[in-house]
């Protein structure tokens, strides 16, 4: 699994947690359909900082918080 697949898997966790939907998330964190669609999807190729702050931002919790997963701590996570 590379960063983006655990970003988004971490995405998905969050949302069924807080049970919200994506659009919702979208709309608080101020990130565009489209480009939460490709994080999604896997099409995106990069996750930025910066947008991993966004999320946690809509998810309304710290960036450290949404980072403190098991999916980022795990020594299988793949860097491109």
């Amino acid at each position: 699994m590379n960063v983006n697949q655990a970003v988004a898997k971490r995405v998905r966790g969050l949302l069924k947690e807080k049970g919200i939907t994506q659009y919702r998330l979208e709309q608080k964190s101020g990130i565009l359909h489209g480009s939460m669609a490709c994080i999604m999807n896997g099409r995106n190729k990069t996750v930025t900082l910066s947008t991993i702050y966004m999320i946690a931002r809509g998810f309304d919790i710290s960036i450290i918080d949404f980072l403190n997963d098991e999916l980022f701590l795990s020594d299988e996570i793949e860097f491109e």
